[in-house]
């Protein structure tokens, strides 16, 4: 029951997107926060209570990066929208998530499971950094003082947010070849493991 207790916590931050994409678009920034940044405490919750008590399982590895990805994907989109940050970003983003949940999909089929690295992690954190920026920024601008508005300082770190992106997507792909996962002999094992049972 209690290693069930990260899985349980991930799939709470994906009941949590709909409230912070309905705060976003409704323009309650500050709620907005809030909601996201108890989405972001129990991602990191999550994470120290699997590695503390041992807890790590392939579906943890798997749905916690997916659980990450679609809170950004979801809120840079509503940013998009809303239109605090350029469609450029939600594109590259959006670009660089599909990659690399086709490899992962792919990689689970051959049961072959990659755990997030800390370049990925990095990446996500600065988007975090940069989202919460925006927020405050637009918060200020439309409710505290719109007649002094704050200068866009969030764009610079969603630049360094999107080479970090571009580094964690190389990174990884470099990851999968050097330790065999794009390998022929791994890649077939799904088709060895069917030969096999069809012998049986």
């Amino acid at each position: 029951m209690l290693k069930n207790i990260p899985n349980a916590l991930t799939i709470v931050r994906f009941l949590l997107i709909p409230p912070i994409v309905y705060y976003i678009l409704t323009g309650q920034y500050i709620a907005g926060f809030i909601v996201l940044t108890i989405s972001g405490l129990t991602d990191i919750l999550d994470g120290c209570i699997a590695r503390k008590f041992n807890f790590i399982t392939n579906f943890g590895k798997l749905v916690d990066p997916l659980a990450d990805k679609a809170t950004q994907i979801c809120v840079l989109a509503s940013l998009t929208f809303k239109g605090i940050i350029p469609l450029w970003i939600l594109l590259i983003v959006f670009l660089k998530e599909i990659l690399m949940v086709a490899g992962a999909s792919f990689l689970y089929g051959k049961k072959l499971v990659v755990s997030s690295r800390w370049y990925g992690k990095l990446a996500t954190v600065l988007f975090y950094v940069a989202i919460v920026a925006s927020l405050f920024i637009e918060y200020w601008n439309t409710s505290v003082n719109p007649n002094a508005p704050l200068f866009g300082f969030d764009d610079y770190i969603y630049y360094l947010a999107i080479l970090t992106t571009i580094f964690s997507l190389i990174m990884y792909f470099r990851q999968f070849y050097q330790q065999g996962y794009l390998k022929k002999e791994n890649l077939k094992i799904e088709d060895s493991d069917n030969s096999n049972k069809k012998t049986k």
